[in-house]
């Protein structure tokens, strides 16, 4: 009997105000509340509360037989409780049906996987309190941030007690084998694997209104057909996907949530069809082989790979310079200095910092909400700055000595080093252009920006 396996992230990034040079020292006032209450509010009235409405509808329509499952981050659960309770109330109504799962992941969306053991262990066993506060589960899957996956997380997942994880369906990983198959992967013993099927899931979120596309207009009843089609080829189609696809990216007026109403009507059409949560999946199925994944993918850009949040020298710099704290924010016992750790290891942060062009720049561009990619790095190494500085003046370190911060020569220091970012922002097409793009943002912008993190 193959299955349909939907799974939705469901997440919202603490956006950064603008912090200038001369707020560091002065002002630890990071996030910009108003355009995250605004966001906030604007997807919930769009996504959020039609589509769990449309969920909650399925469900009683098809008396459980139609089954999903969810992964909601810890800033998009702070972000309900502040701007949108009624949000959260209805992602409850959802769990009280018993056909809702709901999956673990780093508490603050981050890759501390990639740099710090320790951390993304913590940030994993907060997000599980939060499930199990919120929802009354214990969740058994494991999801990493935007599906960053390897052999190694794996592990570090299975010595965590999950049964399962989730990974995107990489066809270099797969090669000759399909993502509708359980698998193990490498290197462990119990945990299953479920791997994104990308091309299906892809066409809901991101061709569904592209009318050059040759599938469109995608009707529930063609989609049911393809995965119907997979009968005898697979034992589980993994269809997922930004929960925000729904109204969001996808507006309303596009079809979407009539697609998704009917779409349940025209799998179980066939008797032999059912949908289940990601557990249920790896419960149910037999894992058909092991798959190998010695270094990271994700689900992110053509690459699937981390390249979306570490390929330039700004992103790399900066997850430098942020890690570096991990060690003195691991001894500060504040709940304001904690909260603002917790929230500066997100990884939007970095996305945005992204310099890619084509079709790949184009998607970052749309989600970002700076400018440039430099703008983004800028703002983001001033937060941390100041971040810094309240870190070692809590920890005592930097009692006795002078912070230069009202010093007029390191005032006019800083003055000239935002004066000639600008002037980096402005060349940075110039300098993409002649494949000059590395060299000019690690003399200009990095070397100069190491400097707020000495203590003079």
């Amino acid at each position: 009997m193959p299955s349909v396996c939907f799974y939705f992230q469901v997440h919202q990034p603490w956006r950064l105000r603008e912090f200038r040079f001369f707020d560091i020292g002065v002002d630890n006032d990071y996030e910009d509340v108003e355009k995250n209450r605004a966001v906030m509010q604007k997807v919930a009235e769009k996504c959020y509360l039609p589509m769990n409405a449309l969920l909650l509808e399925l469900i009683e329509r098809h008396q459980g037989r139609f089954r999903l499952s969810f992964s909601l981050t810890g800033s998009f659960i702070d972000q309900c409780e502040a701007y949108a309770p009624e949000v959260l109330e209805s992602f409850k109504a959802l769990a009280r049906t018993g056909c809702v799962e709901f999956l673990d992941e780093t508490d603050s969306h981050s890759l501390a996987c990639i740099f710090n053991d320790e951390e993304f262990r913590a940030q994993v066993a907060a997000h599980r309190v939060r499930m199990e506060t919120l929802f009354g589960q214990k969740p058994r899957a494991f999801r990493n941030t935007e599906l960053v996956y390897s052999n190694a997380i794996a592990r570090a997942a299975e010595d965590m007690g999950y049964d399962v994880i989730l990974a995107e369906g990489v066809d270099r990983i797969l090669d000759w084998r399909t993502p509708d198959f359980v698998y193990h992967p490498e290197g462990c013993g119990r945990i299953k694997l479920l791997m994104k099927n990308y091309k299906l899931s892809d066409d809901i979120a991101f061709r569904f209104s592209d009318r050059s596309w040759e599938g469109y207009p995608l009707m529930a009843e063609t989609f049911a057909g393809w995965l119907h089609g997979i009968k005898g080829h697979g034992d589980v189609v993994n269809l997922f996907m930004d929960y925000e696809t729904f109204g969001e990216h996808q507006w309303a007026d596009t079809g979407i949530f009539d697609f998704m109403r009917a779409l349940p009507d025209c799998v179980l059409t066939d008797p032999d069809f059912d949908f289940l949560t990601v557990s249920e999946a790896a419960d149910r199925y037999p894992a058909r082989d092991w798959i190998d994944v010695p270094y990271y993918t994700s689900w992110a850009d053509a690459e699937r790979d981390l390249s979306a949040w570490i390929s330039n020298d700004m992103q790399k710099d900066a997850f430098r310079a942020l890690y570096e704290c991990q060690i003195l924010a691991a001894q500060v016992d504040d709940p304001e200095l904690q909260e603002d750790w917790q929230h500066l290891q997100c990884s939007d942060h970095f996305y945005y910092m992204c310099s890619k062009s084509a079709g790949d720049g184009d998607v970052h561009k749309y989600f970002s909400p700076y400018k440039t990619p430099a703008d983004a790095y800028v703002n983001f190494m001033n937060v941390l700055a100041d971040f810094r500085i309240r870190l070692m003046a809590k920890l005592g370190e930097v009692t006795g000595k002078k912070i230069k911060l009202r010093n007029t020569e390191f005032r006019r220091e800083m003055e000239e080093t935002s004066a000639r970012v600008m002037e980096m922002v402005e060349l940075i097409p110039v300098t993409r252009a002649h494949a000059l793009e590395q060299q000019e943002l690690r003399l200009e912008l990095q070397n100069r920006y190491r400097n707020l993190y000495r203590l003079r």
